[in-house]
């Protein structure tokens, strides 16, 4: 349970900065900034781990580049983000 609620709110940190920091205006309920930092979590973990767990700071920074990335790919995609 713990795990899960420390989840959902990585998410939404992850998913605010990354709307934050991507050039233009991003529409997006909390839901889906919430999912969208979960989602640039594990693009970035399958990316970069290594076996290594823990809370690392270079593992946050490529959280929010994977959901930033997540954005470009929606709008190139045009799936309503």
């Amino acid at each position: 349970m713990i795990n899960l609620i420390g989840a959902i709110i990585s998410g939404l940190v992850i998913g605010v900065l990354a709307r934050w920091l991507y050039p233009g205006f991003v529409d997006m309920s909390w839901v889906a900034t919430i999912l969208l930092g979960i989602g640039g979590s594990f693009a970035a973990g399958l990316i970069t781990t290594r076996g290594e767990a823990g809370f690392q700071r270079a593992g946050c920074l490529a959280s929010v580049l994977g959901a930033m990335a997540l954005i470009f790919i929606g709008r190139a995609l045009h799936i309503g983000m």
